[in-house]
């Protein structure tokens, strides 16, 4: 697991270009993403890497499709600046049909930090725009359909550097949309809230409402019940969607 890791981490892979002028193009995949499965094998500990990160020191990323990984890994091989690149890999997003990519882009196009909804077909509907990272997202799209809310649900592919012009273009574009929710499946007290909710305030709070939608702040990264587990789920989706 990472935190087994975290005195390599630390010393060496993200502050080594501050320290010492040393700069790496190493890739780390790290397991992610709350399954029922118990706490070690729930989290790589974002929040972890995102406080250790400043200065443009290294890229935390979380793609959700097969193209968006390819392209990630192609600009990090072709890209003149060399920084470390800190990927959330799925697990269960491996194997799902939702993640898969038609051949065209992997073919043409770029890594995008942020993924717009594609699900929305009438922007001015949309009361609400819920941000997400990782398979929370996907999750989430899917509920949406199900539930028929009127809510855009935007992946944010990108942690660290934050894309605040894919962020505000998304916002601009839901123009009628007047709350923004952060929806997250680790705890308050992890994840990436605590990083990039100033952020958020900083940038939409003279125009939205702001919340973040998340696990009770805990101890441990997640449950070792599956059925408490899906009931956590049930209630995630429950609060982010509902109530419009």
């Amino acid at each position: 697991f990472m935190n087994g890791a975290q005195v390599i981490i630390d010393n060496f892979l993200v502050a080594a270009e501050d320290k010492w002028g040393q700069t790496s193009g190493l890739v780390m995949l790290l397991p992610h993403g709350y399954e029922g499965q118990g706490p070690e094998h729930s989290s790589a500990r974002i929040e972890r890497f995102l406080t250790l990160a400043a200065g443009d020191n290294i890229q935390v990323c979380n793609a959700t499709t097969a193209a968006q990984f390819f392209h990630l890994l192609r600009r990090q091989v072709r890209r003149d600046v060399r920084k470390p690149l800190v990927v959330f890999t799925p697990k269960s997003l491996l194997r799902a049909k939702t993640t898969r990519s038609p051949v065209s882009e992997f073919i043409h196009g770029s890594f995008e930090e942020v993924l717009d909804d594609k699900g929305v077909t009438d922007p001015a509907s949309v009361r609400r725009i819920v941000f997400a990272s990782g398979k929370i997202g996907v999750e989430a799209q899917a509920a949406r359909d199900e539930m028929g809310t009127p809510v855009a649900i935007a992946r944010v592919e990108q942690l660290y550097p934050w894309p605040y012009a894919d962020v505000a273009r998304i916002v601009e574009k839901y123009a009628n949309a007047d709350e923004i929710v952060w929806l997250q499946e680790e705890p308050e007290n992890m994840g990436a809230w605590n990083h990039i909710k100033g952020r958020l305030y900083e940038a939409h709070d003279d125009t939205h409402e702001i919340r973040r939608v998340s696990r009770q702040e805990s101890a441990s990264p997640a449950t070792g019940s599956h059925a408490i587990h899906q009931a956590e789920v049930h209630d995630l989706m429950e609060s982010a969607l509902g109530g419009i």
